[in-house]
């Protein structure tokens, strides 16, 4: 269904990405930009954007590795550490939803993991965002204060999770609270990674987790919904 495009940085660089729309109404949907885990632009991933294009939106998966992706957990941590997360938010991300939002339609954010943090940091600094969904991950605390974000957000996290701490981030639930984000939480009886049925490597990092991963995506085509499309 989709396909492989470039798109350009607020800095006027190209970034590559992975382009899915919907059949009908393809150039006048509102978008949403997918941030993927450490493993990169991975068939899941993909399928993902597929999925919300089958639902009538125009989703892009920025290529924040540059083509390259990981097989094993090692792989993908020296991956992830060689990312720098900021440039990732203000260049590649909000790049995507400058370019989703060219047909004057409302884009948001989602991620996973390594994405979920990313798509945290583009809610606190990034003007063009309009809602964000984010997927068991957060960033370090000097990557801005949750507090400050005004755009609607969905948070999924596992309770038992060993990556993204539940503690951490009942303490970024318990801030947005005090900011008064207009958010909401879920939290699941499972484990890091619970909606991705295919990790490589695995890595001991995270387990799928069927009625998670099914009850967490119809939250989140809800939010999109209720966010984007009304």
């Amino acid at each position: 269904m989709g396909q492989n495009i470039e798109f350009t940085r607020p800095d006027g660089n190209s970034a590559p990405a992975y382009y899915a729309a919907p059949e009908r109404n393809a150039d006048s949907a509102p978008g949403i930009v997918v941030v993927a885990e450490w493993w990169g632009v991975t068939p899941d991933i993909m399928r993902i954007a597929d999925e919300y294009a089958s639902l009538g939106y125009r989703a892009l998966v920025p290529d924040l590795y540059r083509g390259r992706s990981a097989a094993v957990g090692d792989e993908a941590n020296h991956l992830m550490e060689g990312l720098d997360f900021g440039d990732a938010a203000l260049q590649d991300v909000r790049g995507a939803l400058q370019h989703l939002k060219k047909n004057g339609k409302r884009a948001g954010v989602s991620g996973y993991c390594m994405g979920g943090a990313i798509a945290f940091i583009t809610a606190m600094h990034v003007k063009e965002i309009d809602a964000a969904v984010v997927y068991y991950g957060f960033p370090p605390s000097e990557a801005g204060d949750p507090a400050t974000i005004e755009i609607p957000l969905q948070c999924h996290f596992a309770k038992y999770d060993d990556f993204f701490t539940p503690d951490r981030a009942a303490e970024i639930e318990e801030r947005m609270t005090q900011g008064k984000v207009p958010f909401e939480v879920y939290w699941y009886d499972a484990k890091h990674a619970f909606c991705n049925p295919n990790q490589p490597g695995q890595a001991g990092l995270g387990h799928y987790d069927a009625k998670a991963a099914h009850d967490a995506w119809e939250r989140t085509v809800r939010f999109w919904s209720n966010t984007l499309k009304g």
